[in-house]
């Protein structure tokens, strides 16, 4: 009885013991479906806060866009001072090739009188430009006519695209130039379809399948040799995530493409992949995007690539590092390889192509030369100036283009003269410095700049910075002040060369000597001018009033103070070749005066022209004066002082004027062809003596200068008001041509009134007649 009760008792324990297991579970799946409630709530909030993140981005500036920076765009027109010679070195700049017969966008051909031109379409500050072939034909003088193939219609003026120079980016170091999807090539796109995605336009952001056959790809190969990640988790990757290896990056990037390919086409987001790509490493410029990187591998735009060129770019993203061309050109060609055979067996391309393109070499650019332009002295300038028309914040807004007035063929002409001739000049001045600013004469914008002796070297910028005595180059100011009065002065006017002494207010005297230390007593204007006498431009100066040649020079654009003592009529004036090539500039632009730019435009993000005011020109020296002082500084090439210049372009007219300050510390240059103007500076920068002349420093640079860029003979046509005169010349007197001892000679038609005869007696008829 008692062993059967406790029987009965055990099998209660049972039940409660399933009971109790059953109520676990019941408390486990509660705990656990709540927890996933909980972690689904999570997910979509995070879903939620990724999609606003993404939604920011791709909705608004998905890149901060570096400023572009270009140069000067070269204007073609009949008349224009460009020469063969000269529009060829452009086009190479520009990376068009020579053909025997344009046949595309990018190509030209040229026999000695022309060249057939297939220009490119690009943005210009007033407008797009649409991709046009013309005829340009040369003769003596520069540009004879543009002609449209098309119509054979002459144009008014053919605009080159210019230069992109430099972007200025951002401080993430991140450099990308914005192509539209439109504007790719579909080869381009086609095959970065085949090799990185194929089922691209089917899936929805991630590919299961992708995934899984990469993995076990991997697991076999026992390494990473295939990815799963679509195009969109790339695009995920590279705009919002780092390159981390885990497991939550990866699931991160998963979510975040299902979220992209959700809210955006499949066009957005493969125009934003193939602008965001990572394509290789310019020093310390990341190379964004296929835009960029056509012009960092093959300097040219995208659009006019080979099949094998374009087939490399998409090869080149699997490892930009590891398929760099320059190190590592045979594994590069393997993959581009690789990436044209996948195009052959899918019927993107024949056999025929394929063979042809798998013959051709990668057409690398130069390694040696930078994609960007390295141009300190001359980008501190466009900065300064930018900063004081549109202010400082101009260069933080995405986007923008500036259009500067730099001739990259002069710049380079510039830049080769200078490091050639300083190396030369060290045999006699160890280590003199230079600085040179090189100006386009017609549109008054600065074409060219260099700051030292290393023109890439980014520090001192000598150009600008430097205050030194100009020397002798006042001259021209002195004798324009004075020819300005021609019933007193002309060129055949006599000035006197005697031994003078000058005392101040403090008793201290001051004697000018002439360079040989001679005096002739009289000599004619032209003649001292040509030579740079001192004692004549003293006397000159003073006899017109040494304010009035500070105003002469003020008013040509010396933005300095001038004190107005008589030894300022000998270049005790200091100033910089920037300034220099200011007062220049408005003497080889017949006397009107026009503030020296660095800009003609800039445009925002949206290619909109920014309102800015621009500086008036106004008339500093009458044009039959500032012809005058151009007439006599061709003398100066052709027999004075610069005739070593002259000599090495006996077939060329040129304008110049030497420099040199006391114990020779400072040798100055200006001078101007048809086309530009140059100011050099050559010295020490402690101030101690080089033993350098002008003729024999700076002149040396702009000599080698015209080397690199064979010069335009001047026209100097005669201005409004200047007659062909002829003068006595003991006495300077306005003469008859058929008199004795007289010299032709240029002047001021007002003033030109000859002596009615020889100086001989009248004859009863002369007398008769009135004469």
């Amino acid at each position: 009885m008692t062993q059967k009760k406790s029987a009965t008792r055990k099998k209660p324990t049972k039940k409660k013991a399933a009971k109790g297991k059953k109520s676990w579970l019941k408390v486990a799946w509660s705990f656990i479906w709540k927890l996933s409630l909980i972690g689904i709530a999570f997910v979509l909030l995070y879903a939620i806060y990724l999609d606003q993140v993404i939604a920011k981005k791709f909705e608004g500036q998905k890149w901060h866009l570096p400023a572009q920076v270009f140069s000067r765009s070269m204007a073609l027109y009949p008349g224009a001072a460009v020469t063969h010679p000269q529009l060829m070195s452009e086009l190479k700049l520009l990376g068009y090739r020579k053909v025997a017969n344009p046949r595309q966008v990018g190509e030209f051909s040229a026999s000695s009188t022309r060249i057939e031109l297939w220009r490119r379409p690009f943005l210009h500050p007033e407008g797009n430009q649409a991709e046009q072939r013309v005829m340009i034909s040369f003769d003596d003088l520069g540009v004879s006519s543009v002609r449209r193939m098309s119509d054979k219609r002459e144009l008014a003026v053919f605009h080159l695209e210019p230069v992109l120079l430099d972007r200025i980016i951002a401080g993430d170091g991140e450099d990308r130039l914005f192509v539209p999807t439109n504007e790719m090539p579909s080869l381009v796109v086609d095959s970065l379809l085949l090799v990185e995605d194929r089922s691209f336009y089917e899936h929805h952001g991630v590919n299961p399948l992708a995934i899984v056959r990469a993995a076990f790809v991997n697991v076999t190969a026992g390494r990473t040799v295939q990815g799963g990640s679509t195009l969109t988790q790339q695009l995920a990757k590279n705009f919002f995530l780092s390159s981390e290896r885990s497991l939550i990056r990866k699931a991160r990037e998963a979510v975040m493409a299902l979220i992209i390919d959700f809210r955006y086409s499949k066009d957005e987001i493969l125009e934003a992949y193939l602008n965001e790509v990572y394509m290789g490493q310019d020093k310390a410029r990341a190379v964004h995007g296929m835009g960029l990187a056509s012009q960092f591998y093959f300097g040219r735009p995208i659009a006019e690539l080979t099949v094998a060129q374009q087939a490399f770019l998409v090869a080149v993203i699997k490892g930009p590092s590891y398929y760099n061309p320059w190190r590592y050109p045979e594994r590069a060609q393997e993959r581009r390889d690789l990436v044209l055979r996948l195009l052959m067996e899918n019927d993107q391309l024949t056999v025929g192509q394929y063979k042809a393109a798998v013959e051709s070499p990668l057409g690398l650019r130069d390694s040696k030369k930078s994609v960007q332009q390295k141009l300190p002295a001359f980008f501190a300038v466009v900065k300064h100036e930018l900063s004081e028309r549109y202010g400082s914040s101009l260069l933080n807004e995405s986007g923008i283009k500036v259009y500067t007035t730099l001739d990259p063929v002069a710049q380079e002409a510039a830049e080769k003269a200078v490091v050639s001739t300083m190396k030369s000049l060290d045999e006699r001045a160890k280590n003199v410095q230079v600085g040179m600013v090189v100006t386009d004469k017609y549109s008054g914008g600065i074409a060219a700049m260099v700051g030292d002796r290393q023109p890439s070297y980014d520090g001192f910028n000598r150009a600008v910075e430097i205050r030194r005595p100009i020397g002798s180059l006042i001259k021209p100011f002195v004798y324009a002040t004075a020819l300005a009065q021609p019933e007193q002065f002309n060129l055949a006017t006599p000035l006197a060369d005697k031994p003078i002494t000058l005392e101040n207010d403090e008793g201290k005297t001051w004697s000018p000597q002439n360079f040989d230390k001679q005096f002739s007593g009289e000599v004619p204007l032209l003649e001292a001018f040509r030579d740079s006498m001192n004692v004549p431009a003293v006397n000159t100066g003073l006899a017109v009033g040494v304010e009035n040649v500070a105003s002469t020079l003020e008013k040509a654009g010396w933005n300095a103070a001038i004190s107005t003592y008589p030894s300022m009529l000998l270049g005790a004036v200091n100033g910089s070749p920037l300034m220099v090539a200011q007062v220049f500039q408005t003497l080889a632009d017949d006397g009107r005066y026009r503030k020296l730019t660095s800009i003609t435009a800039v445009l925002d993000s949206g290619n909109n022209p920014l309102q800015v005011s621009r500086p008036q020109s106004a008339i500093a020296i009458d044009p039959a004066t500032d012809y005058l002082v151009q007439y006599s500084m061709s003398k100066v090439v052709q027999q004075g002082t610069a005739k070593r210049l002259g000599a090495a372009f006996p077939h060329v007219k040129l304008a110049g004027k030497t420099g040199t300050s006391n114990d020779s510390r400072d040798s100055w240059f200006a001078g101007f062809d048809e086309r530009n103007v140059a100011a050099i500076w050559v010295g020490q920068d402690d101030n101690s003596k080089t033993g350098l002349y002008g003729s024999s420093g700076a002149m040396a640079v702009y000599q080698a200068f015209l080397q690199q860029r064979p010069p335009l003979s001047l026209r100097l046509p005669p201005a409004n008001g200047i007659v062909n005169g002829y003068f006595d010349r003991t006495n300077g007197t306005p003469m008859q041509p058929k008199c004795n001892n007289v010299i032709n000679l240029p002047a001021h038609q007002a003033s030109y009134k000859p002596a009615a005869n020889c100086g001989e007696p009248l004859s009863w008829w002369q007398k008769l007649l009135g004469e």
